[in-house]
C-alpha cells in the first residue's frame, strides 16, 4: 500500500486528487494538511511514502518544508513532489535543489498523476515527462557550486554518461538501450553514481549534472 500525504492550501484541489486517490486499490491518502508546518508534523506522524507538496502556501511554503523533510534522517523514505502551476515555473529548480523527488503540474491528467504518484513511492525522480525537461533546460542556466559533497572526478566514464542521460530525462530502460546496456546495469550506474555524490535520490543526481556542468540546458 502507498501511503500519500496531500499538502495543500486549497480544499478543491486536496479533494480533487483525494477523490482520484481513493479510487485505487494500491494507495491511501494519510493525512491532509494546509500549508508547510502542518505538512511536517504529520509527514513526521505518519512517515508516508509519498507527500504530495504545493509550492506557494502561508506560513511556511512547499519548498522550505522539503529542505526541512530532506535533512531530517528519519524522513528518508518520504519522497516530496511538488505541485506547482505553469505561472510558478521560476520555483521548479529550487524546488529541487531543496530535494523535492520532482514535481507535477496541477492540470495533468489523472492517469498520469496516478502513475507518478506510483513512480514516486518507487523512489524514481519524477523527471522524465517532456514539461519536465522544458522547465529544468530554462531554469538551470546558471550553474552554481555543487548541490553535493563529491566530485565529477569520482565517477567512471560510463556513470558520467548515465547520469548526463537521466539529467536530460532519461529512464533506466532508455537509457539502457542509449548505452547498450541492461536497464539493471543502468540502475547499477546510477545508484553508484547517487553513492559517490551522496544524492539523496534521482532529482538530485540531476541538480548534480547541472550544477557541476556535466550537463548545460539546451539552448544555453
Amino acid at each position: 500500500m502507498i501511503r500519500v500525504l496531500l499538502v495543500d492550501d486549497q480544499p478543491l484541489i486536496r479533494s480533487g486528487f483525494r477523490a482520484l486517490l481513493d479510487l485505487e486499490d494500491d494507495i491511501e491518502v494519510v493525512a491532509q494538511a494546509a500549508d508547510g508546518e502542518e505538512c511536517l508534523a504529520l509527514v513526521k506522524e505518519h512517515l508516508p511514502d509519498v507527500a504530495l507538496v504545493d509550492i506557494q502556501m502561508p506560513v511556511m511554503d512547499g519548498i522550505e518544508a522539503t529542505r526541512r523533510i530532506a535533512a531530517d534522517p528519519e524522513l528518508a523514505g518520504v519522497h516530496v513532489v511538488m505541485l506547482t502551476n505553469y505561472g510558478m515555473d521560476e520555483y521548479v529548480f529550487d524546488a529541487l535543489r531543496a530535494g523535492a523527488a520532482g514535481f507535477l503540474v496541477k492540470d495533468i491528467l489523472p492517469e498520469d498523476f496516478l502513475h507518478s504518484v506510483r513512480v514516486a513511492a518507487r523512489g524514481d525522480a519524477l523527471l522524465a515527462p517532456a514539461v519536465t525537461r522544458r522547465l529544468i533546460d530554462r531554469y538551470v542556466s546558471q550553474p552554481s557550486p555543487a548541490l553535493t559533497g563529491g566530485r565529477l572526478d569520482e565517477l567512471t566514464d560510463r556513470e558520467r554518461e548515465t547520469v548526463a542521460l537521466a539529467a536530460h530525462g532519461l529512464s533506466n530502460d532508455e537509457i539502457a538501450r542509449r548505452l547498450v546496456i541492461s536497464p539493471a546495469t543502468a540502475k547499477t550506474h546510477i545508484n553508484r553514481a547517487m553513492a559517490k555524490l551522496h544524492a539523496r535520490d534521482r532529482a538530485q543526481l540531476v541538480v548534480f549534472a547541472y550544477e557541476s556542468g556535466l550537463v548545460t540546458p539546451r539552448g544555453a
